[in-house]
């Protein structure tokens, strides 16, 4: 379990599919050229053991493209009240300009500039190194993402056990004992998969339906951050009132999504109702 609560903190979560150019440079693009992006993404399978009853198989993350990463920051503000923003990766989804380059260095400018905690769900394990692997491939500077301080209270270290980079996942379970997202989020009584799946991302990806992916993408950051907080009521981090005054928070930033032009966040809204709803109507307490 995690210890402390950081005075900035940033839950997110990053979405990615088969890398359609390697494809291309590990499979043969110099014997059959131009490979078309479903060629690429099947090469890709194949390398990875893909079989009739497992058409997809886990391609390595170094293999794939970040499409997206959003997140909700919270930073304690002045009278002690956190206030939470959402930040989505690409800032519009209709702007060809948001490359996975630019994904990368919008985000390793962010972290490394501020240094915030950072929360994820299997994030030590898939999402920070992804992270690091493509920012490596394009060459790019972490702009402080990777600095190692000597002593652990002289910063943070996203690369060392320790606060810096809290991974839920890791804490819940191992292996087989370790839940999903969205099993754990479900029984909670958190909002989980609403519409999408993962394994649906890189079909919409080949559709040119980014928007949608970028959703989902903000949906799993609310996820994340509501489970932490839940969390972090459990350890004794947060009393009641700090607690719900957490949940009010990230639902009263659901609500100015919404009201600023997001309409899919109605969704996210509903299914927390139904879920609460649901469960003190059935649940024994």
């Amino acid at each position: 379990m995690f210890r402390t609560i950081a005075d900035k903190v940033f839950s997110f979560d990053v979405e990615w599919v088969p890398d359609p150019l390697t494809g291309e440079l590990l499979h043969g693009i110099e014997d059959n050229p131009p490979f078309s992006y479903e060629a690429s993404f099947n090469a890709l399978w194949a390398d990875a053991g893909a079989t009739p009853e497992k058409p997809r198989p886990y391609v390595k993350t170094v293999l794939c493209r970040i499409v997206s990463i959003c997140g909700v920051y919270r930073e304690m503000g002045r009278k002690g009240v956190p206030e939470l923003k959402l930040v989505s990766l690409p800032a519009d989804p209709t702007d060809a300009s948001w490359t996975e380059k630019r994904i990368l260095e919008a985000f390793l400018r962010a972290v490394g500039g501020s240094h915030p905690q950072l929360v994820g769900y299997n994030s030590n394990s898939a999402d920070i190194p992804i992270i690091v692997q493509r920012s490596i491939i394009h060459g790019l500077d972490s702009h402080g993402f990777a600095e190692r301080p000597e002593k652990p209270w002289m910063g943070v270290d996203y690369f060392a056990q320790g606060e810096g980079s809290v991974d839920l996942a890791a804490i819940l379970g191992r292996w087989n004992a370790m839940p999903r997202l969205d099993e754990i989020a479900t029984l909670s009584g958190i909002p989980g998969k609403i519409d999408v799946h993962g394994d649906n991302v890189w079909q919409l990806w080949l559709q040119g339906r980014l928007a949608n992916i970028v959703h989902y993408n903000e949906f799993d950051a609310l996820t994340t951050h509501l489970l932490w907080a839940r969390m972090a009521h459990f350890a004794g981090l947060m009393d009641d009132k700090a607690y719900q005054a957490e949940q009010d928070a990230v639902r009263a930033l659901v609500e100015a999504e919404l009201a600023a032009g997001k309409p899919h966040m109605q969704r996210f809204l509903d299914r927390w109702d139904f879920l609460k709803k649901t469960i003190a109507e059935r649940r024994p307490n």
